[in-house]
């Protein structure tokens, strides 16, 4: 990451980790087709109502593994084996106490969050068993999400796809059974991404597990360092926070898409998925930029971060515009691969033709936080993110949205979102700049 070409270095590493993010994916869009083509539109709306309500619950947690990504890859490029060896085993630990932690808090207060957000009476039971079965995968979940963090933290993004192409099609074989042969329905889909998370989780243990290198696992060795904990949240906790938040948002979303009832839920569920899969391939970019600057920033190597953040710029932009477009063009095909109703199509196309040309926009918003991080700055585009995309999407659904109620009004706040906040962004990014050229020139003399 440090050394010789940049474009082709960062299409490697992002290229991996964005087909491992769209696997990961899959494990929810395989539940939402099967459910939607196998079952009934209410089963399809049930699912789909629990994601931004799951997102809420696991996000800290995996934002928190950004962190560790970064002390990795830190430790990783200065050659510090005794750190790096030490802050893997804390992620590691991190992931399994976080993961048993979210058993009990998604099934003990999933029922009351699904009211909260106004989940309809002919859905809200079916949701309750979705989340409380998905919920029992979790510390799978995050076994592998450190894991993997670690792995990508030097430089590994293969064998975590790998280890999702094994989940995502036992997945697929498990959800088809589960459903159609065995006709268990919502309870069917959660059992087989359950099995599927556990899959991955354990592939990727055992890849640390087996490594000879610096971040080698050996659970005689599990156990919290404070010091390697407190700078994994110094980077984690801002970043999960910053998630959290901004999925609180889109739960208020949902809540406001329900009030319109299940043939709408249906529809968002449909196009929710599809605008998923366009976010993980410029998330890629942004963990690629995240990693590529912590490590040049470790050795001190500031025009190499800037040439990093351009490229980025260009990669992430372009792949979201290319892959927004698309989806808008063939939108309608798309959603007849989750459901056949009509309705249901019609309501995921008019969300589709607000949010997908202009996801470029989302890609930029993504990469710029991501670029801080890999500097060691993870509070201020927390604030900057909390304010620009979660004040406006507030301030749409409780202000003006009431008074033009449809569902094409509501998702204008999506790109009015990715605007201001980045433009706040950007200030942010040239200041935090100056002060790291600063400090890097401090360091050499």
């Amino acid at each position: 990451m440090c050394n010789g070409s940049i474009m082709d270095k960062l299409i490697s590493f992002s290229l991996p980790l964005m087909l491992s993010s769209i696997l990961q994916l899959m494990f929810n869009a395989v539940d939402i087709i099967v459910i939607g083509r196998f079952s009934t539109s209410q089963a399809l709306a049930a699912v789909g109502s629990t994601t931004a309500l799951i997102s809420i619950f696991t996000n800290l947690f995996i934002g928190i593994s950004m962190g560790a990504n970064v002390l990795a890859a830190r430790y990783y490029a200065a050659g510090q084996e005794k750190e790096m060896s030490e802050s893997v085993h804390t992620a590691i630990t991190l992931a399994l106490i976080s993961g048993v932690v979210m058993v009990f808090v998604g099934a003990g207060a999933s029922r009351f969050a699904l009211e909260l957000m106004a989940t309809p009476d002919d859905v809200i039971d079916l949701s309750v068993l979705y989340m409380r079965i998905y919920f029992c995968g979790m510390p799978f979940f995050m076994l592998y999400n450190y894991g993997a963090a670690v792995l990508r933290a030097v430089g590994d993004t293969k064998r975590p796809l790998v280890f999702l192409i094994v989940a995502g099609l036992a997945n697929v074989v498990l959800d088809l059974l589960f459903v159609v042969v065995i006709p268990w329905g919502v309870a069917g889909v959660a059992i087989g991404t359950v099995a599927s998370q556990c899959v991955s989780g354990i592939l990727v243990i055992r890849c640390l597990w087996k490594t000879e290198s610096s971040y080698q696992l050996r659970f005689s060795k599990l156990k919290i360092q404070w010091i390697y904990l407190k700078r994994i949240f110094q980077v984690g906790i801002p970043a999960g926070i910053q998630s959290t938040v901004i999925n609180f948002s889109n739960a208020l979303l949902q809540s406001s898409v329900n009030s319109f009832g299940y043939t709408a839920m249906a529809g968002y569920t449909a196009a929710n998925n599809i605008l998923g899969f366009l976010y993980v391939s410029v998330n890629a970019v942004t963990q690629a930029c995240m990693s590529f600057t912590s490590q040049n920033y470790s050795v001190g190597k500031q025009k190499r971060m800037d040439r990093v953040f351009l490229d980025c710029l260009i990669l992430s932009a372009g792949a979201a515009a290319v892959l927004g477009v698309g989806a808008y063009i063939f939108g309608d095909r798309i959603l007849q691969i989750y459901t056949s109703d009509a309705d249901v199509i019609q309501c995921g196309l008019e969300i589709l033709s607000i949010t997908t040309v202009p996801y470029f926009l989302c890609g930029i918003m993504d990469l710029i936080p991501g670029a801080l991080r890999g500097m060691g700055h993870s509070a201020v585009p927390m604030v900057l993110s909390v304010i620009g995309t979660v004040g406006t999407r507030i301030l749409w659904i409780y202000v003006f949205f009431p008074q033009h109620r449809s569902l094409h009004f509501l998702f204008i706040s999506y790109p009015g979102s990715w605007i201001a906040t980045i433009l706040m962004q950007a200030v942010c990014f040239w200041f935090v700049r100056r002060q790291c050229i600063r400090n890097l020139k401090a360091k050499a003399a």
